[in-house]
């Protein structure tokens, strides 16, 4: 296994994603398995200054219904909540074919970090890797559903294709990285 990586018996998965599986049969863990994975869906938690432990912590009680399969937190620590082989319970029709990325914003604005964004990117850009994507197929909740989420990219277009360019320049440099290895 390559260095850096953690193999959860059905994906390998980075060394710098935390991963904290909700339990199974919990309501926001419904075991359903994706039918593929066609774009993966950026959201935002909407509550403010809400860590990703804490939003993590929020999808393990039984009252909660919702999951994404990643938080990214404010400080760019990312967790996994769900395997990449289940649904989400976050991109409503979409959950059966998508990848959901939740990610914490320290204010009203929607607007992430510099250490989230950077994590977002590599996250994403690592998820695009894993399922052969590419960056047309990163999309935000509001291209599902009309939702303002993420609100700071809906509400900002520009800084959403601008986000897809710095995915797609690190998927770009992600496979020049493998290429070379080989």
């Amino acid at each position: 296994m390559a260095d850096g990586l953690v193999d959860d018996g059905k994906s390998i998965i980075p060394e710098w994603i935390d991963i904290q599986l909700i339990e199974e049969g919990n309501p926001s863990r419904r075991g359903y398995r994706l039918e593929e994975v066609r774009d993966i869906v950026i959201h935002y938690v909407g509550n403010a200054q809400t860590t990703a432990q804490q939003n993590h912590d929020y999808y393990c009680h039984e009252d909660s219904d919702v999951a994404s399969h990643f938080v990214v937190g404010m400080e760019g620590e990312v967790i996994m909540c769900l395997p990449l082989d289940e649904w989400s319970s976050a991109s409503n029709h979409r959950n059966k074919d998508t990848i959901s990325i939740e990610v914490c914003h320290p204010d009203d604005t929607g607007k992430f970090t510099d250490e989230t964004y950077a994590s977002l990117v590599e996250l994403t850009s690592w998820l695009m890797d894993e399922f052969s994507l590419d960056s047309e197929h990163v999309i935000r909740h509001y291209d599902v559903t009309g939702k303002i989420c993420p609100k700071y990219y809906v509400e900002h277009e520009e800084s959403w294709e601008q986000f897809k360019e710095e995915v797609k320049k690190a998927y770009t440099v992600r496979k020049e990285n493998e290429n070379n290895r080989l």
